[in-house]
């Protein structure tokens, strides 16, 4: 028992005056927010490929989720056949069929948190913080692979070199050029990793003394 005590940390004080009580309660909202923003992102869009060609005028799209890709993900694989590009449903499979799951376990983990008053919230945290750091890493190291291994056997293989497509902003393949952007999605992921680096902070000046007071006795 002692154990677990030092690690969850001391309660809040029963008696403690309104005006202090809220300052105990800061982190837990801001915690709780930080679960629903990153919950809510599941459902939106974290990333969005615009391709620009001479034979699509308006432009063809794929948009990533977390869990899936929608748009005009056919037609760009077709475009991608002749020079090589492997088409994008093969990319990050494991990841998309997992992403459902591991984002609502990071969502518990946050929420967790709630009830440790110790500097081990941070184990608790850490994992939601990392996540949209995570995202594009993982997504540019695929689109690297993708554009660094080119099948030599496509019919456009000689006229186009190796290349990695940005993960934002344009980039040039040919006669084609890509616009990359983050979409609502990844900014609610950031947006919980803010949350997330506020409620620590609110919580080491809550319950640091309250640990150390205890500590002490």
């Amino acid at each position: 028992m002692s154990i677990f005590k030092n690690f969850v940390g001391p309660r809040v004080p029963a008696n403690s005056p309104e005006s202090v009580r809220m300052q105990y309660r800061l982190p837990t909202l801001l915690f709780s927010a930080a679960a629903v923003v990153l919950l809510v992102s599941i459902f939106l869009p974290y990333w969005q490929m615009t391709l620009h060609a001479p034979q699509y005028p308006g432009g063809l799209e794929v948009v990533v989720y977390v869990n899936e890709l929608t748009g005009d993900v056919a037609e760009i694989d077709g475009l991608n056949h002749y020079i090589g590009m492997r088409p994008l449903g093969e990319a990050a499979q494991l990841e998309r069929s997992a992403s459902i799951l591991a984002i609502g376990v990071l969502c518990l983990l946050i929420l967790a948190a709630v009830f440790v008053h110790t500097k081990w919230v941070v184990l608790f945290t850490l994992p939601a913080v990392l996540m949209p750091f995570l995202f594009l890493a993982d997504m540019y190291l695929w689109m690297r692979h993708f554009g660094l291994n080119l099948d030599p056997t496509a019919p456009l293989s000689s006229a186009i070199k190796p290349f990695v497509p940005p993960i934002l902003g344009e980039g040039v393949v040919g006669q084609f050029k890509t616009v990359a952007e983050f979409r609502v999605g990844l900014y609610l992921a950031f947006l919980t990793a803010v949350l997330i680096l506020i409620g620590l902070y609110t919580h080491r000046r809550a319950f640091k003394p309250l640990v150390e007071k205890e500590s002490n006795q």
